[in-house]
């Protein structure tokens, strides 16, 4: 077998381009917002610097800051528990179905959907009983009249909707990448476990999920960063209300930016939440590092 020797003069030639375009679009913007973080300004006078001031107010000063980054992570939290059932699912699917490509096909519907076109359909399922809303109409025909709330304006519970919400969309997306996974692992090796005696999920135990590892990681980071950046289902379906008990990081920094003319304090929130996907990024690609090792 030849391998093809490149220089790597020419390797640099086809590289640079796309890293350029990627550090123009990527970090550049990045330096720019940590420098505006150190700023006092809204967006129309002359800035004036004050070091670490946006800061020392973000972490000591703002009542809205520490319970908006409680519900990001809680988000990012739920946000993960659904993939193990999707790789389930996505076992069953392959194992029981000649066709499951249909039925995964149907799960990832939600997902090409606009988020506006799915926020304005759950908050009608969300309306209150006065408003025809579905889900309250549901419990009553059911006799469970105590279980209807006012699911949006409710500060308690509001949030858990909007959890639901996110599970919901975002289903069918993870179904389809474990389901690709399991479906690229050889059926050679279940043949041979089969010889030796292991099938089922007990052929899964030994053969699937150790080999399903790196498409699992995916599906984590994905859906761990993709929470903490939630805005735009947040934005249409509560605005960070009703009193600031939807509010999540980056609606927060949307508010103080665009909505208080505070566009220094509003950068030091995006370089907060920056810092805290590349932590927790590394602390997963550290976690699943030390899986793939116990598994090879």
């Amino acid at each position: 077998m030849k391998v093809l020797k490149v220089p790597a003069r020419t390797i640099a030639v086809f590289v640079l381009p796309c890293l350029l375009l990627y550090v123009c679009l990527v970090f550049i913007p990045i330096l720019v917002s940590v420098y505006t973080g150190l700023l006092k300004w809204d967006g129309l006078s002359a800035a004036t610097f004050i070091g670490l001031g946006n800061f020392k107010d973000m972490f000591f000063n703002d009542p809205v800051f520490w319970p908006s980054v409680k519900r990001t992570l809680l988000y990012a939290v739920a946000s993960m528990v659904e993939i193990p059932l999707c790789l389930l699912m996505a076992i069953l699917l392959n194992r029981y179905l000649r066709r499951g490509n249909t039925l995964v096909s149907i799960y990832f519907t939600p997902v090409i959907l606009s988020v506006v076109i799915i926020g304005q359909l759950w908050k009608t399922v969300y309306n209150p009983t006065s408003m025809g809303g579905m889900l309250n109409g549901v419990l009553v025909s059911l006799g469970l009249e105590s279980w209807t709330h006012n699911w949006l304006t409710e500060p308690q519970i509001a949030m858990y909707a909007l959890y639901f919400v996110s599970l919901w969309q975002y289903f069918g997306y993870h179904l389809l990448i474990q389901y690709t996974g399991v479906q690229n692992i050889p059926d050679e090796l279940y043949e041979a476990a089969r010889i030796d005696g292991a099938d089922g999920f007990k052929a899964d135990r030994y053969i699937t999920l150790p080999l399903i590892v790196p498409i699992f990681k995916i599906s984590i980071v994905l859906a761990f960063i993709g929470s903490l950046q939630a805005f735009d289902l947040v934005m249409v379906m509560t605005a960070g209300g009703p009193a600031h008990a939807t509010d999540v990081i980056s609606t927060h920094m949307y508010n103080s930016s665009f909505g208080s003319f505070k566009y220094g304090y509003g950068s030091a929130i995006a370089t907060f939440l920056v810092v805290v996907c590349l932590v927790f990024t590394g602390f997963i690609n550290m976690i699943f590092n030390r899986i793939d090792r116990k598994f090879n």
